[in-house]
């Protein structure tokens, strides 16, 4: 047996507002749905900043670095054995041709006061005095050439010690050379560092701004959206009552088409027809 038919029907509908909210914000989405409204990502594509000009200016110094090799070719003249020759004195043979000159005066004039000495004791032309002059001429030559050695080993130490030092002050510059260079270098590289830092951060910026921009209706509906859903509890809702169409059986069609044709005969039979 079939189960009856309700005389009615209760449906709770939702808020006529939200109703309309909810249309209207489905309205607004459905052209954001189509091919035609694709997000250009190229307007928020991630950028890199380019080198700086003082960046670019560190590494063009970066190849002076290997200078250093000049100073180390120039301190290589100032070693070895002949080293000292280019920092002999000019002067040295003058100074040693003026001494000497002087030792010489300086010793024929000892010589003269012997021979006074000599004259004065009666000994002058002897046999003493002659030993006595023999011993005196070789103790000045080798006087002299003790002298003469004397300003040339004098002469020789201070070529060979400006030779030292030129070896050295040449050595030093080959090492600060490329020290100054690298703390110039490392100076400008961090200064460009921090302005591609800067200009990175700027467009990061604009990316992002761009990127905000074209997803503003996606955001601003999709929060329109999380509002209205929290908002549909809030809001009484709608009770409708309808009655359904109540379905009818052959046998009842049959009836109401007897009970129609029947009352349409009575009319007609009874204003005129037979049994009028």
């Amino acid at each position: 047996m079939a189960d009856p038919i309700p005389t009615s029907v209760t449906q709770n509908l939702p808020s006529p507002y939200l109703t309309g909210a909810f249309t209207a914000l489905g309205e607004r989405l459905l052209p954001l749905l189509s091919t035609s409204a694709a997000i250009n990502t190229a307007s928020y594509a991630q950028q890199v900043a380019p080198e700086t000009a003082l960046q670019q200016q560190a590494r063009g110094m970066s190849g002076g670095l290997g200078d250093y090799q000049q100073y180390l070719n120039q301190a290589q003249q100032y070693s070895g054995p002949q080293a000292y020759q280019q920092f002999m004195s000019p002067y040295q043979q003058q100074v040693m041709d003026t001494t000497l000159t002087e030792f010489d005066r300086q010793k024929q004039m000892a010589l003269a006061q012997q021979q006074a000495q000599a004259v004065a004791g009666g000994a002058f032309g002897g046999a003493r005095e002659g030993v006595q002059r023999a011993e005196y001429g070789a103790q000045t030559l080798q006087d002299r050439a003790a002298l003469q050695a004397q300003l040339l080993q004098q002469g020789f130490g201070q070529a060979q010690q400006a030779a030292n030092t030129a070896f050295q002050q040449q050595s030093g510059l080959a090492s600060l050379q490329p020290q100054l260079l690298s703390g110039q270098i490392g100076g400008l590289s961090a200064l460009g560092q921090q302005q591609q830092a800067q200009q990175q951060a700027v467009l990061d910026a604009q990316a992002n701004a761009a990127k905000e921009a074209a997803f503003e209706p996606y955001t601003r509906y999709g929060l329109v959206g999380q509002q209205l859903t929290g908002l549909a509890g809030g809001f009484p809702g709608q009770v409708q009552t309808y009655n359904p169409i109540q379905p009818t059986s052959p046998l009842q069609n049959l009836f109401g088409t007897l009970a129609g044709a029947g009352g349409i005969a009575g009319k007609v039979l009874g204003k005129g027809g037979i049994f009028g």
